[in-house]
């Protein structure tokens, strides 16, 4: 669950911070008449599509449209250790996270590019996660520590179970799992609780999202659904591609109908 538990984390905490700024601010969605006219220009305005480049020295090898309003880029590149993976996820307004994880799948790197937090693994750990461990015994257990670069260190706890049952999406051959993450602060107080179903690719050698519940420290539940739609291949139709296509129109008319703050 590597993949996706530190990006859910900083979604979490950038949506409360969005919230907080919206209220401060004076910020108010828009009537029902101001979202109808919106969504209807939307359909009306012409698909655009730019083409993510990635960085020098790197080469893109996989884009995969995700639901949740989500795209995601995937390289590698010549610099990082061998296995290392990259990649960058695309929402309806433009790039929100970037992540490097290692050959076994552990988050060496993940930077929110909403809010510029950057979080890194601490070397020693009680449990690294480990992709051969899950793909070898079908079950992977989990403890250790992240440090972003604000100071605040996170401890990760959980495990991952691969359930045994396939299901092939877009040609793709894809093993589902069940996991159970709880993230802690640094004192000891837990601060998110996660479980769900996701999925690894063995030929990938990663995990894409899935079906999954965060609940936070205040009680708040969320349910969302990230799982792979279309994989493309270079040489395929939409391969580079950062709009998503996938349970957008309510994000893009929220963001439309959002009032410019003049400060």
């Amino acid at each position: 669950m590597r993949y996706r538990g530190a990006q859910g984390v900083h979604r979490a905490y950038t949506a409360r911070i969005q919230a907080v700024h919206r209220e401060v601010n004076g910020w108010k969605f828009a009537g029902f008449w101001l979202i109808a006219i919106t969504a209807l220009i939307l359909t009306l305005l012409p698909a655009q599509s730019a083409v993510f480049a990635p960085p020098a020295g790197c080469d893109l090898t996989m884009t995969v449209q995700n639901r949740g309003c989500r795209v995601t880029q995937y390289y590698i590149c010549d610099a990082d250790p061998a296995g290392d993976q990259r990649s960058t996820t695309f929402d309806a307004e433009g790039p929100v996270s970037m992540t490097r994880i290692d050959a076994e799948t552990r988050w060496m790197e993940t930077r929110d590019l909403t809010n510029g937090i950057i979080d890194k693994l601490v070397p020693l750990a009680a449990d690294h996660a480990s992709f051969a461990t899950l793909i070898e015994t079908g079950r992977d257990n989990f403890d250790f520590w992240t440090l972003d670069d604000r100071g605040q260190r996170l401890r990760n706890i959980g495990e991952d179970v691969l359930t045994g049952e396939t299901q092939v999406i877009d040609g793709v051959e894809l093993e589902l799992t069940e996991f159970r993450l709880r993230i802690f602060g640094s004192g000891g107080e837990q601060l998110f609780d996660a479980k769900g179903q996701q999925f690894i690719s063995r030929e990938h050698g990663r995990f894409y999202g899935g079906i999954e519940t965060w609940a936070d420290w205040t009680g708040e539940v969320s349910d969302v659904d990230n799982s792979p739609i279309s994989f493309a291949m270079p040489g395929d139709p939409g391969f580079g591609s950062t709009t998503p296509l996938y349970d957008c129109s309510m994000q893009m008319v929220q963001a439309a109908s959002r009032p410019v703050n003049d400060g």
